[in-house]
């Protein structure tokens, strides 16, 4: 049987471990929640921005949002900003349930825009929105977070030959390139 003193020592290295390890814990969940909110989404505006209700100091006002990490059709880019803001619509569905936002480096363009990953049911809808061919990744830093990801989605829209990537009828001019020439 162990003397009194070496289970003393023991019990007090075991309360230390766990007292450290919920610590830790509660460090961790803490610091992943600063950086989303939940909001409910007031309109889908293209298959790259919506505008939402329910942030911060700013409950009953609408925000506007910038999703990170892709660049969708101009509405004006027929057919694919429509169809891509039409995807997007079907992906946030009930605009009465709520959604996630995810801040990442840059909580803001220039324009003064929220950007944000949007997340629904679990799902990354930035990385769904580029998987099924109706944006293209292009990397926006500093915010990198998803960049793996979402360049995984459009390799496989690409490989897949699905929206924008359709050989049948490919999107002709990058969204960039669409703005940039018809302003």
């Amino acid at each position: 049987m162990p003397n009194p003193q070496s289970l003393r020592i023991w019990l007090s290295k075991i309360a230390l471990i766990a007292c450290l390890l919920l610590l830790v814990s509660c460090q961790a969940k803490n610091s992943s929640v600063a950086n989303q909110v939940e909001v409910r989404v007031a309109r889908v505006v293209s298959g790259q921005s919506l505008e939402v209700v329910g942030m911060a100091q700013q409950a009953n006002m609408i925000s506007q949002v910038r999703l990170i990490g892709l660049d969708a059709p101009d509405l004006r880019q027929y057919p694919w900003g429509e169809e891509s803001k039409e995807l997007l619509t079907k992906l946030v569905g009930d605009f009465t349930q709520p959604v996630r936002l995810e801040l990442d480096m840059a909580a803001q363009d220039k324009m003064g825009r929220t950007l944000a990953y949007l997340w629904k049911d679990n799902q990354l809808l930035n990385e769904q929105v580029i998987k099924q061919g109706y944006a293209l990744f292009v990397e926006r830093s500093p915010n990198h977070k998803y960049d793996q990801r979402l360049e995984r989605a459009q390799q496989w829209a690409r490989i897949m030959g699905i929206g924008i990537w359709n050989p049948d009828k490919p999107m002709r001019q990058t969204p960039a390139e669409f703005r940039r020439f018809n302003r």
